[in-house]
């Protein structure tokens, strides 16, 4: 009698690894591991718990600002979210199904942004916020906002994101 066994029974793969840059966007399976570094950016980790599916973006901007027949970029928040519904829809699963951490979104300047200029990266935390809760999914987590970088590293076997905040110091004008 033959037995076939799988690499599950036997032993854990080494998972693969996908390094995102600005505007990448990926969606695996447990044998994946995704990590960015972010800064004023803003990366949406999805997982769904029963499957261990799931994906991330990193995102630049909120939007591209205006509509039209393009092909979805993962650049902005709005069609990274868009891209990641697609993936949803293409398991015949649900947005509420996944569990969702928002990660992303410091200031990189040395000083307080002024009430005048354009606040990237809370534009980014914003739009994420308020597109996620629009299509049906419920953020589980989130570390976003303050000030520097950080690293991030989602694992989908087990649907853990950890991240690494380098802060930078905020000196006061004058």
């Amino acid at each position: 009698m033959f037995l076939e066994l799988t690499m599950s029974q036997t032993q854990t793969a080494e998972p693969i690894e996908i390094y995102l840059l600005p505007g990448d966007f990926h969606f695996g399976d447990e044998n994946t591991r995704i990590s960015t570094v972010l800064g004023s950016c803003v990366s949406i980790a999805v997982w769904h718990p029963l499957l261990r599916i799931g994906g991330m973006s990193h995102s630049l901007l909120p939007s591209r600002g205006k509509s039209g027949n393009h092909v979805l970029d993962g650049h902005y928040v709005d069609e990274a979210i868009e891209l990641l519904l697609r993936e949803i829809g293409k398991r015949h699963t649900r947005p509420a199904e996944y569990q969702v951490k928002l990660v992303g979104g410091g200031n990189m300047f040395r000083q307080p942004l002024s009430e005048k200029v354009f606040n990237v990266a809370g534009s980014n935390v914003e739009a994420a916020r308020e597109l996620l809760v629009a299509g049906g999914f419920n953020i589980h987590a989130e570390h976003v906002g303050g000030s520097g970088h950080r690293s991030v590293i989602f694992d989908l076997c087990d649907g853990s994101v950890s991240v690494k905040h380098e802060k930078i110091p905020v000196y006061p004008d004058g």
